[in-house]
C-alpha cells in the first residue's frame, strides 16, 4: 500500500506542483521526499488497514492527508489565468513547448503574493488576489518581451557587423 501512494503521490506532484518536482529533482530528494510524506501518515494508514477499511477509501483518505499542504495548486491557478487572461502567450508558450518551465517561472515571481494574501483553499476564488496575480504576470510577460527584444536587437547588430 506504501508503494501505491508513493506513486500516486508523485503522480499528483508532477500534475498539480511541477515546481515542487523540479526543486526536488535539482536536489536529488524526489525519493527522499515521497517516502518521507508517506511515513508521516504511517499512523492513518495503520489504523485504516487495522479497521480492514476497503482498499479505494485508504486511498481517498490517505492522498487528502499527503496533499494537504500542496493545494492548493499555484501551478494550476496560474496555468489557468494564464489561459483566461493572456491567451496568446499561454498557446504560445505551449506550443513552443515551454508551457511548464515559464509556469514555474512565474509561481517563483508570484512567490511573494501568494505568501502575503495567504493563498489558500478558502480564499483561492478570491478576486482580488486573482487581479494581483494577473499584474504579477503581466509584468513578467512585459519584461521577458523587452529583454527578448534587447536580445534580438544585440543579435541583429552583431550580424550587421559581419
Amino acid at each position: 500500500m506504501k508503494e501505491l501512494l508513493i506513486q500516486k503521490l508523485q503522480q499528483y506532484i508532477i500534475a498539480n506542483n511541477p515546481d515542487l518536482l523540479v526543486e526536488l529533482q535539482g536536489e536529488r530528494k524526489v525519493t527522499s521526499y515521497l517516502q518521507s510524506k508517506v511515513a508521516g501518515i504511517n499512523e492513518t494508514l495503520e489504523q485504516l488497514l487495522k479497521n480492514k477499511t476497503p482498499e479505494y477509501i485508504i486511498e481517498e483518505v490517505c492522498m487528502e492527508e499527503l496533499t494537504e499542504d500542496l493545494r492548493p495548486s499555484r501551478y494550476n491557478y496560474l496555468k489557468q489565468i494564464l489561459e483566461e487572461e493572456f491567451k496568446q502567450q499561454y498557446e504560445q508558450f505551449r506550443d513552443v513547448g515551454i508551457l511548464t518551465t515559464e509556469i514555474v517561472n512565474l509561481i517563483q515571481v508570484c512567490k511573494p503574493v501568494f505568501e502575503d494574501l495567504n493563498f489558500s483553499e478558502e480564499n483561492e476564488d478570491n478576486q482580488f488576489t486573482r487581479y494581483v496575480i494577473i499584474g504579477s504576470i503581466s509584468g513578467y510577460l512585459e519584461s521577458n518581451s523587452e529583454k527578448e527584444k534587447v536580445s534580438n536587437g544585440l543579435q541583429q547588430s552583431t550580424e550587421t557587423e559581419r
